[in-house]
């Protein structure tokens, strides 16, 4: 790969279109931006799980607040690297230079922004409870899954991934009549793609790229443009498996930064952990540091601070600033092998020895005392008795539809979502039924649940 053939303003649904940009105002890739952040999907994460319950007398991040904080995060990267990409090729020519100088900030932003808008409700235990749900089916149900659909089409349901369902949200149009979905450009949808796999090639840990999936059976063909478009090497002949599109590894490292240091804070506004172990923790980051990071210079400031709040927030700026430099050194370091597409790991997992050893703390701190802390036990166990419920009746509904019951209870979606009720389309059906349930928000889950399950009934306005 090539550092000048890595972007592009193309979009899906309208690649035979003319790609230039008459807008003075807004570029290409800040447009993409604007069209996620103004998105129906994106507005329903203020409602989604990020780890505690949503919504209590503390306010805590949902996947909104948590997707925006990662954009300002990654538009740093994105900065940062555009910056010294430049720095180091000064002859590249005016559209190399305009795009990393100015334009790369906003890919990696809006590719931030958008990379949870595939989760379903309850965080990641939503995601559990659509694959434990496709993976106990019996008798005729079973049946019909395995026989109508190719093996990889039940993998996408068998092994749910939001990251996949991000793609598909962002590029399917559903029941609209123009292709292309939200209509990004290529560079953007490209950034969010972690794992370049499909379902049956994917989920395989040896490999970095094959961890998770990264595109269902339904959006092999829109990946494949975007692969061709930048010229991305297929990493298996036999396989849709990929490389890396650079940019998507530091979208990836804005999350990486972001959940480890932010769901601390969080934790300390509900009295979960102590000020003196976060200080403990993050401060220890700077010990090494010289100059305006040495740790001398932050206790001094962190000491005039009076509320323990406000401390935690200003240790976790400085530490996510600490971070995105240090990403950035990663990222300039590892060029051959982001170009090569053979860079195995995470960003953040090529700092130093000494940091390692400090986010390994932290992970496990985090899981011990945040992850699995009763609150967020509570909500991970309602997420898979509610999604598992919706499942339940809607999967049945189009199995047999025409039950009475079932003929109702298909009302319930939005025509957003076509049920052909052609047991050729049984995949389609079933993606229907998973995307109308995952785009849904918490509460709206629960409340369709308790309704149609009998538990609350529906009232008259």
């Amino acid at each position: 790969m090539k550092w000048e053939q890595l972007y592009s303003n193309k979009r899906t649904g309208s690649e035979s279109k003319s790609s230039g940009n008459n807008d003075a105002v807004r570029t290409s890739f800040l447009r993409d931006y604007d069209r996620i952040i103004f998105s129906s999907a994106f507005r329903r994460l203020q409602n989604k799980t990020q780890v505690f319950p949503l919504p209590g007398p503390v306010f805590v991040h949902n996947r909104l607040t948590h997707s925006l904080e990662v954009a300002s995060v990654g538009r740093s990267l994105g900065k940062a690297v555009g910056d010294a990409l430049v720095a180091r090729y000064p002859h590249k020519g005016e559209d190399f230079t305009e795009f990393y100088k100015y334009e790369l900030a906003a890919v990696i932003a809006a590719g931030c922004l958008a990379h949870d808008i595939g989760n379903p409700p309850f965080g990641h235990s939503g995601e559990d409870a659509i694959r434990t749900f496709f993976r106990d089916l019996e008798g005729d149900s079973k049946e019909r899954f395995e026989t109508l659909l190719t093996p990889n089409q039940q993998r996408d349901f068998l092994y749910f991934e939001g990251n996949a369902n991000a793609f598909r949200t962002l590029t399917h149009h559903f029941n609209e009549d123009a292709p292309g979905g939200f209509r990004l450009t290529y560079a953007t949808l490209a950034s969010i793609i972690k794992y370049p796999a499909d379902s049956v090639s994917g989920f395989n840990k040896k490999q970095l790229i094959t961890k998770k999936s990264g595109f269902f059976d339904s959006e092999i063909g829109t990946y494949k443009k975007i692969a061709e478009e930048f010229q991305i090497p297929k990493m298996d002949d036999n396989a849709n498996v990929y490389a890396r599109h650079p940019f998507v590894y530091l979208v990836e490292a804005a999350d990486d930064i972001c959940y480890r240091i932010i769901d601390f804070e969080d934790a300390h506004r509900l009295n979960i952990i102590s000020i003196d172990t976060i200080k403990e923790l993050f401060l220890s980051f700077f010990d090494q540091k010289e100059g305006y990071e040495s740790k001398e210079k932050v206790e001094s400031s962190l000491n005039k601070i009076k509320d323990d709040n406000q401390k935690v927030s200003f240790l976790r700026a400085r530490l996510i600033n600490l971070l995105i430099n240090r990403i950035c050194q990663v990222f300039m370091e590892k060029e051959t092998e982001l170009l090569e597409g053979t860079l195995s790991k995470s960003l953040i997992d090529y700092l130093g020895d000494d940091e390692l050893a400090l986010m390994k703390h932290i992970d496990d701190y985090s899981v011990k005392h945040i992850y699995n802390h009763r609150s967020v036990v509570e909500i991970e166990i309602a997420g898979y008795n509610v999604i598992g419920g919706l499942l339940k009746e809607f999967f049945a509904a189009i199995i047999e539809q025409r039950s009475s019951k079932s003929k109702k209870v298909l009302q319930l979606i939005s025509p957003q979502f076509v049920i052909s009720g052609e047991p050729e389309k049984l995949y389609n059906d079933i993606q229907s039924v998973v995307d109308f349930i995952s785009g849904m928000t918490d509460l709206y889950a629960v409340d369709i649940y308790r309704k149609i399950t009998g538990i609350s009934m529906p009232q008259l306005r």
